[in-house]
């Protein structure tokens, strides 16, 4: 298993891990979204590939702070095709995350994560590598 910087050839596999992470989409829908997220260049996003198959990934962006000097990286997608989870996949991409990070010079790195039932298990993989429950999200859709 290695994690390497996706590509736009990825796009196909990546669309089965969004409706893993509870967001189904279409490759159809998927590919305009994830060429305009790989043109920015604040974006990045990070596979994990076993035996030519996609088992996992992490979507990342680089922002800065307005309360502090500095800044920091938002994950804003992580998961491991649930056919591979409990296997290191996800420790493994998250060390990766980190050195990226790091590389880049930020002070942080932050998630959200939604109170759902069925996301219990992952609440319990962020605090396992070193994550803490700092805050409660909102969000509003615009329609």
């Amino acid at each position: 298993m290695k994690v390497r910087e996706a590509t736009k050839e990825d796009a196909l596999q990546m669309v089965s891990l969004m409706e893993q992470l509870g967001y189904p989409t279409t490759l159809e829908q998927f590919e305009p979204r994830f060429e305009k997220i790989f043109s920015h260049t604040c974006y990045h996003t990070l596979v994990a590939e076993f035996e030519d198959h996609l088992v996992g990934m992490a979507g990342l962006c680089t922002n800065l702070f307005y309360e502090y000097d500095g800044s920091y990286v938002r994950i804003v997608a992580f998961v491991v095709d649930s056919n591979y989870r409990r296997k290191g996949i996800g420790k493994k991409l998250m060390k990766e995350i980190e050195s990226w990070a790091r590389d880049q010079g930020v002070n942080a790195i932050a998630l959200n994560s939604g109170n759902r039932k069925e996301r219990k298990d992952a609440h319990q993989f962020y605090l396992s590598m070193g994550f803490e429950a700092q805050s409660i999200g909102y969000g509003k859709a615009l329609t």
